[in-house]
């Protein structure tokens, strides 16, 4: 986003989200609602809930990528877009901002492409799609598009995916967010391992003081036998960080329940909105139960710089197309949750702060070991 800009200004400061991760006896938990073929339900803030869980042998997985990339600068001080996608540091504001189309169709205008890796032998025992970005940049896109998009399997023809919950829609002074989601199981059981195709995501083109942005992530659980036996949680929602660096404009998420032993492993994943490479004072740390606190950080993402428009998995890039480093204004990062388990965890706090310009965080998902 560019310099200086308004959004997320009138959010002010939001309450802590409390999460629980109770598990049923059934031993998953999965909730949406019906899908529409017509409207969907929007609201400008969407409490994080939890959407599923379940502890067995297996884990998480995911493909994300952003849709749309620079064009030109626009702005004197900007970096040449080609450096900038090589990961240079740039707002997405200073940038003609275009969309990015790998499959070659006529009928798409934007469509990019991740690998998803499930395990051999592994079982998909949930899958959600979640996508999403900003509406008017030099454009404005009828948010009534919002909640469908495109998606093809490895080696298959697009199929429509429609939202089946609440939209996440927030307008101001300068943008027009959204983020938008569907239960992909079916389709992703059939699909398996491979790189999937997403397109025709809504989302303005142009350029603007708030600047264009806008992806999509796919998250995967599995059962695979021959793995550990995990604790496995998704998480989405639609919350500002409010604008402001520091603790006061700090956002906080507890997962309960844990039961963690000592020596555990685990990751966390996040997909955030509007997060600017070099726009510093955005972190995230994870607080156990026993006082131990950690800053998540890793090669590609600094602790003050945690939202900085990347995809990585552990500091690492993935296989996509195309494979831009820095994503202007989208991040879906996975990040080694490790260190704060290595004195066991019946309880973690995830708190996240905001760059001086905020943004939006809208899905979390937590993979930890669990006592058998």
């Amino acid at each position: 986003m560019g310099s200086p800009r308004r959004i997320l200004g009138a959010l002010g400061l939001l309450s802590s989200l409390v999460l629980s991760t109770y598990v049923p006896a059934a031993g998953a938990v999965a909730a949406s609602a019906p899908a529409t073929t017509a409207t969907f339900r929007e609201l400008p803030r969407v409490p994080f809930t939890q959407r599923y869980q379940a502890v067995r042998h297996g884990g998480l997985v995911r493909a994300s990528n952003s849709s749309i990339t620079c064009r030109k600068e626009e702005a004197p001080q900007a970096e040449p877009c080609p450096e900038v996608r090589r990961g240079a540091s740039g707002v997405n504001g200073d940038y003609d901002m275009f969309y990015t189309e790998v499959d070659k169709d006529p009928d798409t205008y934007n469509s990019t492409r991740a690998e998803l890796k499930i395990p051999q032998g592994a079982k998909v025992s949930y899958a959600r799609l979640y996508w999403g970005g900003n509406l008017r940049v030099g454009e404005q896109k009828p948010p009534e598009d919002s909640g469908r998009v495109l998606v093809a399997e490895p080696g298959g023809a697009y199929k429509e995916v429609l939202a089946d919950t609440v939209v996440g829609h927030r307008t101001d002074a300068a943008s027009d967010a959204y983020q938008a989601s569907a239960d992909v199981t079916p389709l992703v059981r059939k699909g398996g391992t491979g790189m999937w195709t997403v397109a025709q995501l809504n989302i303005a083109m142009g350029r603007s003081e708030a600047g264009a942005w806008g992806g999509w992530t796919l998250v995967a659980a599995y059962e695979q036998p021959q793995e550990p036996l995990r604790r496995v949680s998704l998480w989405d929602g639609f919350e500002g960080i409010a604008a402001g660096a520091g603790q006061a404009a700090a956002q906080t998420v507890e997962l309960a329940g844990l039961n963690a032993p000592a020596g555990s492993s685990g990751r966390i994943g996040v997909v955030a909105y509007d997060g600017d490479r070099g726009n510093l004072g955005d972190s995230l740390t994870v607080t156990a139960d026993s006082g131990r606190r950690v800053s998540i950080s890793d090669a590609e993402n600094p602790f003050n710089d945690i939202m900085n428009s990347t995809i990585t998995e552990f500091g690492q890039s993935f296989v996509r197309q195309p494979e831009y480093m820095n994503n202007l204004g989208y991040d879906a990062d996975v990040f080694d949750l490790s260190p704060a388990l290595s004195g066991g965890a019946r309880s973690l706090n995830f708190t996240f702060t905001g760059e001086s310009q905020g943004q939006f965080l809208g899905v979390l998902f937590v993979q930890t070991d669990a006592r058998r």
